[in-house]
């Protein structure tokens, strides 16, 4: 399966799921800033991509990690993510472009690196598996 293919099937469930309107999820779309989701939405979107692409059940740690986002005084500090935490998320999450996130790793924005994109690379990665 390709990625554009991937998308195609990603966008529909974060349209029915999220409710969001077609023209917004696009793959620089965030989840929760720009199609309004909410925690749980999260669990909906995974068992979702796990039916829709007959993907083995999701743990929430290996799309959302929950070390960074309980901020992990080794990964957190002063509002900022750590050295330690940036190397946690590229370890966790091989499958996100964290580049522009580490020019200024504010730990308020790390859900800003939640996109359809994300979610789109993620389910690809697990697809090539």
């Amino acid at each position: 399966m390709t990625q554009d293919e991937v998308f195609a099937k990603v966008k529909t469930i974060l349209t029915e799921s999220l409710g969001a309107d077609d023209d917004a999820v696009t793959p620089h779309a965030r989840l929760v800033g720009d199609l309004n989701a909410e925690s749980i939405d999260f669990l909906d979107i995974m068992f979702r991509l796990e039916r829709e692409f007959g993907l083995p059940k999701i743990d929430r740690n290996e799309l959302f990690p929950e070390s960074i986002f309980q901020g992990d005084p080794k990964f957190v500090q002063n509002g900022q993510v750590s050295a330690d935490g940036l190397k946690e998320l590229r370890a966790k999450m091989p499958f996100a472009d964290i580049s522009a996130f580490e020019k200024n790793p504010q730990f308020d924005k790390i859900g800003d690196l939640f996109t359809v994109d994300l979610i789109t690379k993620f389910v690809h990665s697990k697809l090539k598996k």
